[in-house]
């Protein structure tokens, strides 16, 4: 088996990792690098979910790569513009041709003696290997191969058809049928209106409400700056805007919950009325931003719910009937589908198995630094966006972060970059503070990040810019392991 070597392997080539090979070839143009994707093309979640309605949850002026405008009409996209951008971008860039398809890495071992990591991949044509002397993983958050679904009693019993969002069949045929989507989140509030379009009722079933705002697809104020500017300078304009808009209405939901919480469901009251029972359907029991908000564009789902197409019903199941599902109140819900909306399957790096100088490392008992790397782990980031923002502006970041550390690296004719501990440890604290059920099922297999920096995850887009782009970058960060004066062969037997 041939060894192929390069200085950086990125693992993933979705919006983090079409975004890293940008970054790489120009902040680091003698830098060469390769793209490990396991499925057969890029684009990662976009390629991947092809539900009904399949949408941003962010505006694409932030969700977009800080080097790309976003010039199409919409601000809240479809899902196949999404894909169809992320595509683009690689082609454009030329990054596309260092995409290695069919690529599902399986573990990564990193040598102090010889400063560089020996990668083993699942490849179309067998065992791959690859070297590299930084490990770049851009691979996601979540279980590309299943998804979280709850163990309901009876469902071997229903008559009809029962479907996960994230392996949505091609052959689904909806029209004039009775569909349950069971679940509150953001995929189960897109489906709910783009099914309830032909579907012959859509209920959506929740065990409890989240908070819901609408907000149109189209953003005027970009539209309009858009043909008055250069494409360029008005998509910065928009971006920083919402940026800054974000940060604030976060800041204040965490200053003010009560009233922001009272605001929110006002709004939901004026879409739906009066006469709705928004306290029983959306009217969450905990405050704005304990869980990620859920945007609806264009008011969609409150149109789908007042002409009747659709309905809410907030309880628990009991079990599933051959015609539907039974509620612990005693309702029936009649079903021929069942959408399962019940949420991600988190998965820290793609379960990779990582080693460092023949010790296995588990990345649970580390902390995570700067929001991308790990304690004691060299020369390894990970790609993790915000979860109060879009994913990208922190993916942004950290690949400006990873170039960075690689030309210091280069400068000071040093190897090695180690996250390291120092004194007293920090207080430990979950990596993420999310209490939505896909989070607190996996905190356990996840890093810890502590109570002060450069440990804490501050989830705070201005904040990180000074620290990741201008803050120094020996911040308990050691350098080492001087560079040989050996030729290093790009390919090795």
């Amino acid at each position: 088996m041939r060894t192929e070597h390069f200085d950086v392997v990125v693992v993933g080539a979705g919006l983090s990792g079409i975004g890293a090979g940008y970054h790489l070839q120009t902040l680091c143009p003698d830098r060469s690098y390769v793209i490990l994707e396991g499925r057969a093309t890029l684009g990662g979640t976009w390629d991947l979910f092809r539900y009904p309605g399949i949408r941003s949850d962010s505006d694409m002026y932030t969700l977009g790569y800080a080097f790309k405008p976003w010039t199409e009409a919409k601000a809240i996209a479809d899902g196949p513009s999404i894909l169809q951008y992320v595509g683009d971008t690689a082609r454009d860039y030329g990054i596309d041709q260092h995409i290695r398809f069919g690529h599902h890495v399986q573990t990564a071992s990193w040598s102090t003696s010889d400063a560089r990591w020996t990668v083993r991949a699942d490849g179309p044509d067998g065992p791959a290997s690859f070297t590299c002397n930084f490990l770049f993983m851009c691979s996601g958050y979540y279980n590309y191969a299943r998804g979280h679904t709850p163990d309901w009693a009876g469902t071997e019993q229903f008559a009809g058809r029962i479907v996960h969002p994230q392996f949505w069949p091609a052959d689904l045929d909806y029209a004039g049928k009775e569909v349950v989507v069971i679940g509150s989140g953001a995929t189960a509030l897109t489906l709910v209106p783009a099914m309830a379009q032909t579907a012959a009722h859509v209920t959506m079933l929740q065990r409890s409400p989240t908070y819901v705002v609408s907000r149109p697809a189209e953003d005027a104020t970009a539209n309009w700056l858009r043909r008055k500017l250069p494409a360029m300078l008005a998509y910065r304009l928009v971006r920083w805007r919402n940026v800054l808009l974000g940060m604030a209405f976060f800041n204040l939901a965490r200053k003010r919950p009560s009233k922001t919480k009272e605001r929110l469901i006002n709004m939901v009251r004026d879409q739906l009325g009066p006469d709705y029972d928004v306290a029983k359907h959306f009217t969450p029991s905990y405050n704005p931003w304990d869980q990620r908000l859920c945007l609806v564009p264009d008011a969609d789902l409150f149109d789908a719910l007042k002409t009747g197409k659709a309905s809410v019903v907030t309880d628990t199941i009991a079990h599933f009937t051959p015609d539907g599902i039974t509620l612990t109140s005693g309702a029936e819900v009649p079903a021929d589908i069942v959408v399962t909306a019940t949420g991600l399957e988190l998965q820290l790096l793609s379960d990779v198995a990582f080693s460092v100088d023949g010790e296995a490392v588990d990345l649970a008992d580390t902390y995570n630094y700067k929001g991308m790397m790990y304690s004691g782990v060299p020369n390894m980031a990970s790609s993790f966006g915000y979860t109060n923002a879009s994913w990208t502006l922190k993916a942004d970041l950290t690949c400006g972060y990873v170039c960075r550390l690689l030309n210091t690296m280069k400068t000071r004719g040093l190897r090695q970059a180690t996250p390291t501990l120092e004194g007293a440890l920090p207080e430990p604290k979950p990596f993420l503070d999310f209490t939505s059920g896909y989070v607190t099922r996996a905190m356990a297999r996840f890093p810890k990040q502590g109570d002060k920096s450069p440990w804490r995850l501050h989830q705070n887009y201005a904040r990180d810019l000074l620290t990741l782009r201008f803050g120094s970058v020996d911040d308990a960060m050691v350098f080492s392991n001087p560079a040989s004066t050996k030729r290093t062969d790009k390919i090795a037997a």
